[in-house]
């Protein structure tokens, strides 16, 4: 399939990344991310496999050439390596890489199939190594099962890149101690700062830690030194030489950093998202279900380019409320 114009929003930025959701279901429920008794999509909403290859290949056309599966936790869609396996077959063939970003509960069951497909790194999010804080948080009792995953997927020959949550009371004193167990088991750590999306029980204003006051307490521990390493995504890295890892900082809050953006999310049911933190969206679905689909969905994704806007704005208070209504696993993570 031959390039067509390249996806260019009105800031002049050139769009590579996709983030692609495949599911918003979840078998967890961090508190931070959604609530215990959440209501996820009916299936007949969510785009089908061919759908979503088909949308791939509509994207890796217009000069996509990272690919993110998202979900939810995008290993509990059955029929999820079927498109792993589908988009490997463009690596090398306008897709450069394709990733996965996952929990980590059924990373031991497909390690090897992802790697056999073409994947070479993978995301786990991990925000504590405590058992009984592991379970609180995620209101599930897993943390076994997502460390077996996370070895899996080393001796698979998959590079692991752990995301932790910063979250102040919970686990900030754990941070130290969580990079040196990242870094002696060869992995890449990002931390990230809690996104003020969707509704949750409590204020997350109470838990939000800047990563600010996270990098002062590390520099006067370790030896922290920029790093040029770029994945494509909005962390900046720092080498650490105690350690002799690589840790990244996301920090949506209190260092915007939109003005190099080269990404778009898409949610399972078709809807691009021009931006993480903005409403502004486009529907695929009705796109790629018209008479027209080809014609349809360029025409759909020259809008998406119109409608990105410079920049999100998150901001975290008591008592504003999430920055959008939606969940970020409705959004793709």
């Amino acid at each position: 399939m031959s390039c067509s114009q390249p996806l260019v929003d009105a800031f002049n930025r050139r769009v590579t990344y996709l983030r692609l959701s495949v599911t918003d279901r979840c078998d967890l429920r961090c508190a931070y991310c959604m609530p215990e008794q959440m209501h996820f999509l009916p299936r007949k909403d969510v785009l089908s496999l061919e759908e979503l290859h088909k949308l791939a290949l509509g994207f890796i056309d217009r000069g996509i050439t990272k690919m993110r599966l998202t979900g939810g936790e995008p290993l509990v869609r059955r029929d999820v390596i079927e498109l792993v396996h589908a988009l490997g077959r463009k690596l090398g063939d306008g897709l450069d890489e394709l990733t996965l970003t996952t929990n980590g509960t059924r990373l031991a069951e497909f390690a090897f199939e992802l790697a056999a497909a073409g994947v070479k790194r993978v995301n786990v999010s991990l925000d504590t190594l405590d058992a009984e804080l592991f379970e609180r948080l995620s209101r599930r009792d897993r943390l076994g099962k997502v460390l077996h995953g996370i070895a899996a997927a080393r001796e698979a020959g998959l590079l692991v890149k752990i995301n932790t949550v910063a979250l102040k009371g919970l686990n900030e004193t754990e941070i130290p101690s969580l990079v040196e167990w990242a870094h002696a088991h060869g992995h890449d750590m990002t931390l990230i700062e809690v996104m003020p999306l969707g509704e949750v029980e409590g204020e997350r204003v109470d838990h939000y830690l800047p990563l600010t006051a996270v990098k002062d307490a590390l520099d006067a521990r370790w030896t922290l030194a920029p790093s040029e390493h770029r994945t494509g995504g909005p962390a900046r890295y720092f080498d650490v030489a105690e350690t002799g890892g690589r840790l990244g900082f996301i920090t949506p809050l209190t260092n915007n950093f939109c003005a190099t953006c080269n990404r778009v999310r898409v949610t399972a049911t078709g809807e691009l998202y021009a931006c993480l933190g903005g409403a502004e969206k486009v529907d695929l679905r009705a796109a790629l279900r018209s008479d027209a689909p080809d014609a349809n969905l360029a025409l759909a994704l020259d809008e998406a380019m119109r409608i990105k806007p410079e920049r999100h704005h998150f901001r975290i208070e008591p008592g504003s409320g999430p920055a959008q209504p939606r969940h970020m696993s409705l959004t793709g993570g």
